[in-house]
């Protein structure tokens, strides 16, 4: 829920709209939430064609995963 309310603010705030279905495909569950998303996108509009789009901020959320477990590790370890 918080990528589809950030992609809304951006929609507020600059001249060029994000689609905020793509800030739902922001989490590290690939590839299902970039299918999830192009799916209730081509249910809107048969022309829209998400799933690359999706597959970006799908993928930086797995990388944003391994960050955090990385920084959570080294914490953990260090006790």
């Amino acid at each position: 829920a918080a990528g589809v309310l950030m992609a809304k603010l951006l929609n507020l705030c600059s001249k060029n709209k994000i689609n905020p279905l793509i800030g739902s495909a922001g989490v590290s569950a690939v590839p299902m939430a970039a299918r999830v998303s192009n799916k209730v996108g081509l249910e809107s509009d048969p022309q829209n064609f998400l799933l690359m789009h999706a597959m970006g901020p799908n993928v930086a959320g797995v990388i944003g995963s391994a960050i955090a477990a990385g920084v959570m590790l080294k914490y953990v370890l260090a006790m």
